[in-house]
């Protein structure tokens, strides 16, 4: 009997932010984390880029974009995501505040979902350029259910957003 064929894979986007502490190695540190999730077959990786905080305070953000093939259940992902979380501190204390670091599901294939849990696709996304832009650098012809990544990116031209040099921070 000839061996089984490995599952095939869901294609999903992770969105990862950061503004407390050293935001670049907590960014570095999750991403290695997430890459050896039991069932990650792969992760790509955006150039991180430095924002502004959008309907928040605090420091300036560290951000980047994550591309996986995974075979996790999008809740299954979700809890993966926040356990990472937690272990690099991340605490809640109130809406948008400043955060050791944010992952958020951004697309998981082509479902749709809205729970208490889960909105995918991620609900404000193609208003950020700050997920915009890694998002363009991943998949440059992706298109979001609001339209091209190419559109979405130009419409949020004026959100402070700068690409930093590989290996910064």
């Amino acid at each position: 009997m000839p061996p089984l064929a490995p599952p095939a894979g869901i294609r999903a986007y992770i969105g990862l932010g950061s503004n407390l502490g050293d935001s670049g190695a907590t960014l570095r540190a999750a991403l290695k984390e997430i890459a050896v999730l039991p069932g990650v077959q792969s992760c790509a990786v955006s150039p991180f880029y430095r924002s502004a905080p959008v309907d928040a305070s605090g420091p300036d953000f560290i951000n980047a974009a994550a591309m996986l093939c995974t075979t996790l259940a999008p809740l299954q992902l979700l809890d993966a995501l926040q356990a990472i979380e937690l272990k690099h501190g991340r605490e809640r204390p109130y809406r948008n505040a400043p955060r050791t670091l944010d992952l958020d599901l951004l697309l998981y294939g082509d479902v749709v979902m809205d729970t208490q849990r889960l909105i995918l696709p991620h609900p404000r996304m193609h208003e950020r350029a700050f997920v915009l832009r890694p998002l363009q650098d991943l998949t440059p012809s992706i298109t979001l259910p609001q339209g091209p990544i190419g559109e979405l990116v130009a419409a949020a031209a004026g959100q402070a957003i700068a690409r930093l040099p590989a290996g910064t921070p």
